[in-house]
C-alpha cells in the first residue's frame, strides 16, 4: 500500500476482510497447527504456529508497511525482537556501539547475555559525530540508536550516523519505540532497521505485551527469521491482534500524545520547582531543530528534573492520582516513573546511570488541563512534607 498515506496503511495493511464470510475485521487464528494437504503440503504456507500463523502474518505486513520496510517480525516482547535480530547479525568477537542514554534492559540484554558470548559493547554520545566515528572499531558490527532516547530525550540525526556506520561497514539499528512510526521514519533516513516495542504506542492501550523487527532489506532477513522460529519467542495469535487493532488507531493517538506532552512541557518550564525539562517540543531543547527535521511531531514523552533533588522527585513520583506509578510507556492513560529505581535501575552505577532528581512522564489523551492539575497537586504533596 506505498501509495496511501500512514493513516490508511495503517487501518488496511494486512487487513483484508475474511474471503468466507466477508467480516471486516479478520479472524483471530487461535490454532498451534496447521492440517495440511499430503505430507509437506502447506495451505498458504503455515504448519505450525510457531513457525507462522495468519495472524501474526497480518500484523507483520501491517509493521512492515508502516515503517516502509521490506520485512517485518513480530515478537512476544521488544527484548525478544531485540535478541533475536542481534543473534541473527553478530558473531563472537564482534563490537556494538551503544547510545549513552539507552533503555537499560537494552544494555542488561547486551552486557550481560551477549558478553559471555563474545560480544563487546561501548557506549558513546551518537550526537557528536567525532565521538561516534572515535568509538568505532573494525569489529564494530551494529551501532544502535534510539531518538529520542529514554529517558533523556536525546535526539539522534539518523541520516548523519547512517552515513558514519556505513562507512564503517556497521548495522545502524533505530529503537523507533518513544517516536513510533506515526512520526518518525528511520528506515527512510538511511536505518537498516527498526525494532520497537510494540507493547508502548503500537498497542496503545496497555493491554498486550510484544515487540518487533522491521528490516529495509533482506540482508538479514532470513536469519533474524531462523532464529524466531529456532527459538520460538513468537507473538501469540490474541496478542497480534490485540496490536494490530492498537495500530488502527495509532495516527488519532499520537496527535494527542504530542499536543498534551507540549502543553505540559511548557508548563513545567515555567515551574521554578523544575530545573530541568527534557522535551525536544521545547526551543531550549538542545536537539529541537532535528527533531523538528526528522519527526512530524515531538512524541508523548517527557522527563523532568526537581530543583529539590531526588528525595522530592521520587515523592512526586507517589503523589499523583491520574499520572499511575508504573512502568511502561505510550497507553492512552498517563503514567509516570522514578527510572533510577525503576526503568534504568540495571544501569545504576554504570556510564549510564541517569540522574537521581529525574521524574519520567508517559503523557496520556486524557484532558489536559486535568493532568497539569494532577500534577500541581503532586508536586504540592512532594514539597510540602
Amino acid at each position: 500500500m506505498t501509495d496511501h498515506a500512514f493513516a490508511t496503511r495503517a487501518i488496511h495493511a494486512g487487513q483484508a476482510p475474511d474471503p468466507l464470510t466477508g467480516a471486516i475485521i479478520p479472524p483471530i487464528y487461535q490454532a498451534s497447527t496447521h492440517v495440511q494437504d499430503g505430507i509437506g503440503g502447506f495451505r498458504e504456507g503455515y504448519e505450525y504456529n510457531r513457525a507462522g500463523n495468519p495472524t501474526r502474518s497480518s500484523l507483520e505486513t501491517q509493521l512492515a508497511a508502516l515503517e516502509g520496510g521490506a520485512a517485518a517480525l513480530s515478537f512476544s516482547s521488544g527484548l525478544a525482537a531485540e535478541d533475536a535480530l542481534l543473534r541473527g547479525i553478530l558473531r563472537p568477537g564482534d563490537h556494538v556501539l551503544l547510545g549513552n542514554d539507552v533503555y537499560g534492559g537494552t544494555y542488561r540484554l547486551l552486557t550481560r547475555v551477549f558478553a559471555p558470548w563474545g560480544i563487546e559493547t561501548t557506549t558513546a554520545d551518537l550526537r557528536d559525530a567525532d565521538a561516534v566515528r572515535a568509538a568505532l572499531r573494525p569489529q564494530t558490527r551494529v551501532v544502535w540508536v534510539e531518538t529520542p532516547s529514554n529517558p533523556l530525550l536525546k535526539i539522534v540525526d539518523i541520516t548523519a550516523l547512517a552515513e558514519i556506520a556505513h562507512a564503517a561497514e556497521a548495522v545502524l539499528v533505530v529503537d523507533n519505540t518513544f517516536a513510533s512510526p506515526a512520526l518518525q521514519q528511520p528506515l527512510a533516513r538511511g536505518a537498516d532497521v527498526v525494532v520497537h516495542s510494540t507493547t508502548k504506542y503500537l498497542g496503545g492501550h496497555s493491554d498486550v505485551l510484544g515487540g518487533a523487527v522491521v528490516l529495509r532489506d533482506d540482508r538479514f532477513t532470513e536469519a533474524v527469521r531462523f532464529q524466531q522460529f529456532a527459538v520460538g519467542a513468537v507473538s501469540a495469535p490474541l496478542d497480534a491482534w490485540l496490536t494490530t487493532r492498537g495500530i488502527k488507531t495509532l495516527p488519532v493517538r499520537v496527535r494527542q500524545h504530542c499536543a498534551n506532552a507540549q502543553a505540559i512541557a511548557e508548563w513545567a518550564s515555567s515551574r521554578p520547582e523544575f530545573s530541568e525539562v527534557y522535551y525536544p517540543g521545547l526551543p531550549s531543547h538542545p536537539g529541537h531543530d532535528i527533531a523538528a527535521h526528522q519527526m512530524s511531531g515531538f512524541g508523548g514523552m517527557l522527563s523532568l528534573g526537581l530543583a529539590a533533588g531526588p528525595a522530592v522527585a521520587r515523592r512526586l513520583a507517589e503523589s499523583t492520582s491520574l499520572f499511575q506509578l508504573a512502568e511502561s510507556l505510550g497507553g492512552v492513560e498517563s503514567l509516570i516513573g522514578y527510572p533510577p529505581d525503576m526503568t534504568h535501575a540495571s544501569v545504576r552505577g554504570t556510564e549510564l546511570a541517569v540522574p537521581e532528581n529525574l521524574v519520567r512522564l508517559s503523557v496520556g489523551i486524557e484532558e489536559v488541563a486535568d493532568l497539569i492539575a494532577d500534577l500541581e497537586e503532586g508536586l504540592d504533596r512532594a514539597v510540602s512534607v
